[in-house]
């Protein structure tokens, strides 16, 4: 998908909220195990209940391969389900030698076509730049990350005073493009999204963390936005477990909106 496309389609429905798939065969709705696909079943009334309010949907990928060929053709047949007009993100967080990048990017990207696939920096360019050379698909770059060890590398100083983060994305914008580069940025930092911004004033931020992990959405709004919205939040667990009876759909689209509601504002 184009950056002009993903635009487009947060302006359609005044919405930049993306639904994380984190489907967990021990989470779900307990009716839904009795069906052969419980995994799918879930993920395609989870949609249907979202994909109006909704820009985009990111399946976390281990919730996937950790049950096997099931989980893959769940996967598979999820990512057939979800509306081609969505942005689609493969949170693999995959980074590795250039050869191996390269086969990583090629099942995301060519096998299961997702528009987008999470990507580790450590290892540098080489382990990024496969998944770069693909036109209309995107790169998002973990940078600052929501999780509580985040600090352990990423807030490291560095000989100029800036944290390494800073750093790890003033490095990559010299590998991509605002076309075809975003960057993982967790909401449970919203006060370094004003400096943020100044750092890479173009580029999309994706940024998780909001609902379950404490986010402030009205904070991440207000200093993580561009000129073209340029952010898209994701919530996981306060939308798909939202509720774990028989109207877990219903409770989804009711998170769903809520947050939907809030982000109208911006526009």
């Amino acid at each position: 998908m184009t950056r002009t496309a993903l635009y487009q389609q947060m302006q359609l429905k005044k919405s930049y909220l993306c639904v994380g798939l984190d489907t967990d065969i021990h989470r779900i709705p307990k009716h839904l195990l009795q069906l052969e696909d419980p995994i799918f079943e879930f993920n395609k009334q989870i949609i249907d209940a979202t994909k109006e309010l909704c820009i985009a949907y990111k399946p976390n990928i281990a919730f996937y391969e950790s049950l096997g060929t099931k989980g893959w053709e769940a996967l598979e047949k999820t990512m057939d389900y979800i509306p081609k007009t969505h942005f689609t993100i493969a949170d693999a967080k995959r980074g590795d030698i250039g050869n191996t990048s390269k086969m990583y990017a090629k099942a995301f990207f060519e096998n299961m076509n997702f528009d987008a696939v999470t990507v580790a920096p450590y290892m540098g360019i080489d382990s990024v730049s496969p998944f770069l050379e693909y036109d209309n698909k995107w790169v998002i770059l973990l940078a600052l990350t929501s999780n509580e060890g985040s600090h352990n590398f990423q807030m490291l100083p560095q000989e100029d005073g800036q944290p390494l983060y800073v750093h790890v994305m003033q490095k990559a914008m010299e590998w991509g493009s605002p076309d075809k580069l975003m960057f993982v940025l967790g909401a449970t930092h919203p006060e370094k999204f004003e400096n943020l911004r100044t750092i890479a004033p173009k580029h999309f931020f994706l940024v998780p963390g909001i609902g379950a992990q404490g986010g402030d959405l009205q904070a991440v709004s207000t200093y993580a936005s561009n000129s073209e919205i340029g952010i898209l939040v994701n919530s996981s667990r306060g939308i798909i477990y939202a509720s774990h009876g028989e109207d877990f759909a219903e409770k989804a689209q009711a998170a769903a909106l809520k947050i939907q509601q809030e982000m109208a504002v911006l526009f």
